[in-house]
């Protein structure tokens, strides 16, 4: 390589069109009743700024925990019902459904096992784990997940500190049918150099099946919308994501 050469700038690529993953899985929209959306007027902020980046459908999905958000199908189809009736007044043409994102606590197999689960697409369910605790008993969650007729998708595999350098259970699950969900900022940085790192190991890898904004505020659009330039985000166009069939 000549001096010259050294000094050239790097090629800055266009932003990557999330149109090309069409539907989002995993976001807080619904007013008030989790850490996403506080009013009305944010949820069709957030939507809006969703139509803006090329997305089709937004499959919304608020906490459900015993700890800060017992929320409840009926809570969530209900206000899922009063978002779906402000598009409608507004004239925003862009698709709304509601599922769940269900944390792993005391409360969650007892929904499995009287089949109570919000689901979307082809009965896919999506569940969280603790951040920084490995969980234990997930060979039974998911056990008794698949033996109800779920599809599991793991929220954002990335982000789970303990799993951080390798992505061997990711890899793992997947031959056992269970999905692998990534967040789409996650590779813009907004969680660390870490988490972005673990985020390009699975996109390298194709160990992973969606991926996702995890919306709680239009700032985490505005933020995806900045760096969608950068390579592994181009890098998603050449994978046949699950998004794309729910």
């Amino acid at each position: 390589m000549g001096i010259f050469d050294f000094f050239k700038k790097k090629e800055v690529l266009p932003p990557f069109n999330l149109a090309q993953i069409g539907i989002d899985l995993h976001s807080h929209l619904i007013p008030g009743i989790d850490d996403g959306s506080p009013t009305m007027d944010h949820t069709i902020a957030m939507l809006t700024k969703f139509k803006e980046l090329g997305y089709k459908k937004v499959i919304t999905t608020p906490h459900i925990m015993s700890d800060g958000f017992p929320n409840t199908p009926e809570i969530i189809l209900g206000g899922l019902a009063k978002v779906k009736e402000e598009i409608t007044k507004l004239g925003l043409e862009i698709e709304i459904e509601a599922a769940a994102e269900y944390y792993f606590d005391e409360t969650l197999m007892p929904k499995i096992k009287n089949k109570e689960l919000l689901t979307f697409g082809d009965n896919y369910v999506l569940v969280e784990f603790a951040f920084h605790s490995p969980p234990q008993f997930l060979d039974q969650l998911f056990f008794e997940l698949q033996s109800k007729g779920y599809r599991p998708v793991v929220a954002h595999f990335e982000r789970y500190i303990y799993y951080l350098g390798s992505i061997e259970k990711a890899e793992m699950w997947r031959t056992k049918g269970i999905n692998i969900q990534i967040n789409l900022n996650s590779l813009t940085g907004h969680y660390g150099p870490d988490i972005r790192k673990q985020a390009e190991r699975l996109i390298d890898a194709a160990a992973f099946d969606f991926v996702g904004t995890d919306c709680h505020r239009i700032e985490h659009l505005m933020l995806l919308q900045e760096h969608l330039h950068l390579p592994y985000f181009h890098k998603l166009g050449a994978f046949l994501l699950k998004n794309k069939v729910l």
